[in-house]
């Protein structure tokens, strides 16, 4: 069976995969890191997709610094009228942040741009089951905390994040 981003498979037949069609199926759910599923593939099989989530989140957490950086720069910015990647584009917009006032947007963009000038990279929160307002008020407070504060914070999010879309993927 082909498991793409809107078709949900089995883990078995993620198990079946050679380690590209793995890595072409889940290396998306980690926003534009396909290395994150590329080392988690050496540990096939998977007993559940909740297995399969906690051996990618290990891969991140016992990446170095410098790779986990990158995955949370990889990130779009929330509220962008960028280009962004098709997957992002559907999460930001089922909790509307693709339809932002003007006064909405512009207080976005300027928490953003604080955000990454602190951190030097962008603000992540997993919209899942949010609103603009509760993503606004996160962002408000998120952007006082310190680094060290922030980094596993940021990094936490992008595991929900993938959580999710793993679900979306996996049955």
């Amino acid at each position: 069976m082909d498991v793409k981003e809107n078709n949900q498979g089995s883990i078995e037949d993620i198990n079946q995969m050679n380690k590209e069609e793995f890595v072409s199926t889940v290396g998306w759910v980690f926003e534009h890191s396909p290395w994150v599923a590329e080392k988690a593939w050496e540990s096939i099989p998977f007993k559940s997709r909740e297995e399969l989530l906690q051996i990618m989140v290990t891969v991140v957490k016992n990446a170095e610094a410098a790779f986990q950086l990158s995955l949370l720069r990889a990130h779009p910015d929330l509220g962008t009228r960028l280009k962004i990647s098709e997957v992002s584009q559907k999460e930001q917009a089922g909790v509307g942040l693709d339809r932002l006032s003007k006064n909405e947007h512009s207080e976005f963009v300027s928490l953003n741009q604080r955000y990454v000038e602190q951190f030097d990279f962008p603000f992540i929160m997993a919209v899942k089951g949010q609103s603009k307002e509760t993503i606004l008020a996160a962002m408000k407070e998120r952007v006082g905390n310190t680094y060290e504060q922030e980094f596993p914070t940021a990094l936490d999010e992008v595991y929900k994040i993938a959580g999710f879309r793993l679900n979306d993927v996996i049955q």
